[in-house]
């Protein structure tokens, strides 16, 4: 199943690729939520390599998912493989700048099942798309706004 989602943010590409590769404040982020999140590549390395082991909650059950950030193109894109028992994935943050005060940042999200459950639970997704696709592209847009908003407070203050 794949989700996509854009947004406009008035930032510089350069900055709006900062905030996103800020993975020290994500994680921060994740563990305020509820969510555990471990680096665990040794020796510990910036870029291309990194992973996470991230536990959280979903639906009265723990889910354990492996994120590696298999490429970076900086500042154009990102692209990170997703894995747990169950399911597979790839997301890739793509940036396009359209002016030197604004940059569209494009999310696209594509899971695969591994195993029964898992497609049976994804073909109940792609029969609600229409919503699904709305909260994806709402959840990315209240990232990227925060986002937005914190760069603008950075360069007022």
């Amino acid at each position: 199943m794949k989700l996509t989602a854009k947004e406009d943010i008035e930032a510089p590409i350069d900055e709006v690729f900062g905030q996103l590769t800020d993975f020290e404040n994500h994680e921060r982020a994740g563990l305020r939520r509820g969510a555990q999140v471990e680096r665990t590549e040794q020796p510990r390395v910036r870029g291309e390599g990194q992973t996470w082991q991230i536990g959280l909650d979903y639906r009265g059950k723990r889910r354990v998912f492996s994120v590696t950030l298999h490429a970076m193109d900086p500042p154009n894109s990102l692209h990170f493989i997703c894995t747990s028992k169950a399911m597979a994935g790839e997301l890739i943050v793509e940036l396009v700048p359209l002016s030197r005060r604004r940059t569209r940042v494009s999310v696209a999200l594509d899971v695969k099942a591994k195993t029964l459950v898992s497609r049976i639970f994804l073909q109940s997704l792609r029969l609600a798309k229409g919503r699904v696709s709305q909260g994806f592209a709402l959840r990315v847009g209240a990232f990227l706004g925060a986002v937005e908003d914190r760069l603008a407070k950075l360069t007022q203050g």
